[in-house]
């Protein structure tokens, strides 16, 4: 195969790929806590039997963007944002700990307390299942307290804390379901942080910036562009060779 048209096919195919995840961002400019990826290109020798001669373009997600999203006021009790640095502990769809910082929080049918993306939140040393309650508070800590069904005013009860962490962001990586995990397997639970606090009443939205992605986006797509007319011009330079040749 031509060497040109190799590299424009494997620049053409990377670089749809680097559209789907400029495409994700777009697509989740509007979602609680969703943080950013990156992508990135470079061109990756073809190693072999012999030298080297070849390259093909390659599309990586090198990192995520942790910078926190604007915070929208809400109002409601059970919105919580975090403020600064730190990650609310959840159980993930796999049943392992995640770490997330969606903080619309909701009561299931048994009183477990679950996030926005239906994960249940964990307490101190397990999920946290809130009882029935006339008034419940979430403090900045973490700490919820309740005035039990039926109860006085005077009578609020801590049950249970929202358990807060903070590990350092180069041993974090996304997931496919767009949660944070340790990237070392078989760490272990990650320590509460007494550091890491609460905003009751408000929920911080994603860092992506529409018009960032989208200039990324038509940039993208003048160069799959370029790379497709590459492949035409080697198609007609290889059928120019064919016909000299068959004069010849």
């Amino acid at each position: 195969m031509d060497k040109a048209l190799y590299i424009a096919m494997t620049g053409a195919v990377q670089n749809m790929q680097a559209q789907s995840i400029r495409a994700n961002n777009l697509a989740n400019v509007n979602t609680t806590g969703f943080k950013a990826d990156f992508e990135q290109a470079r061109s990756m020798p073809v190693f072999g039997e012999f030298y080297p001669s070849r390259a093909y373009a390659l599309t990586e997600n090198p990192a995520t963007n942790y910078n926190p999203g604007w915070l929208q006021e809400t109002g409601n009790d059970f919105d919580v944002a975090i403020k600064g640095d730190g990650w609310i502990a959840v159980i993930g769809p796999d049943g392992t700990e995640r770490y997330t910082r969606v903080g619309n929080l909701s009561i299931g049918p048994n009183g477990q307390l679950y996030t926005g993306n239906n994960l249940q939140v964990l307490g101190d040393g397990a999920p946290i299942v809130i009882p029935e309650f006339d008034k419940i508070e979430i403090g900045l800590d973490g700490t919820i307290s309740i005035r039990p069904r039926g109860q006085g005013p005077q009578e609020l009860a801590q049950i249970d804390r929202i358990r807060l962490v903070n590990p350092p962001l180069e041993q974090l990586e996304k997931d496919e379901n767009g949660l944070f995990k340790l990237k070392e397997e078989g760490a272990g639970a990650v320590l509460p942080d007494a550091n890491v606090r609460l905003v009751a009443g408000f929920l911080e939205g994603s860092n992506v910036s529409a018009v960032e992605e989208m200039i990324h986006l038509l940039s993208l797509a003048r160069q799959y562009e370029v790379h497709v007319k590459m492949m035409s011009r080697a198609d007609e330079n290889a059928e120019a060779m064919a016909r000299i040749l068959q004069i010849g």
